[in-house]
């Protein structure tokens, strides 16, 4: 895993940033949303993911891969949390109070 970091350390900030960008210019959504059952079923897939890398039963360039788009798709939702999170703290401070 430490080699994994150290050698995509750059796809890996980059994927932060994006998230970070993707984050700061989403607009929150105010529809249905994801429903319950679809949400439960998404949980458990990446659950079964990550249960599959950490026990390393995906052997091979596959394994690799497999943990190199988790370790990415983790980095791309800090950063998306971090944009959304500054982008309300901006909004948040701009708007008049009532």
């Amino acid at each position: 895993m430490p080699y994994l970091v150290s050698f995509h350390l750059g796809w890996l900030i980059g994927s932060l940033l994006l998230g970070l960008a993707m984050g700061w210019i989403s607009v929150v959504q105010r529809g249905n949303g994801t429903s319950k059952v679809t949400a439960r079923w998404l949980a458990v897939l990446v659950a079964g993911l990550v249960a599959a890398s950490l026990t390393h039963v995906v052997p091979g360039r596959f394994g690799y891969w497999l943990d190199l788009g988790l370790i990415i798709f983790a980095c791309y939702l800090v950063g998306c949390t971090i944009g959304a999170w500054l982008r309300d703290r901006v909004v948040s401070r701009s708007t008049p109070a009532a």
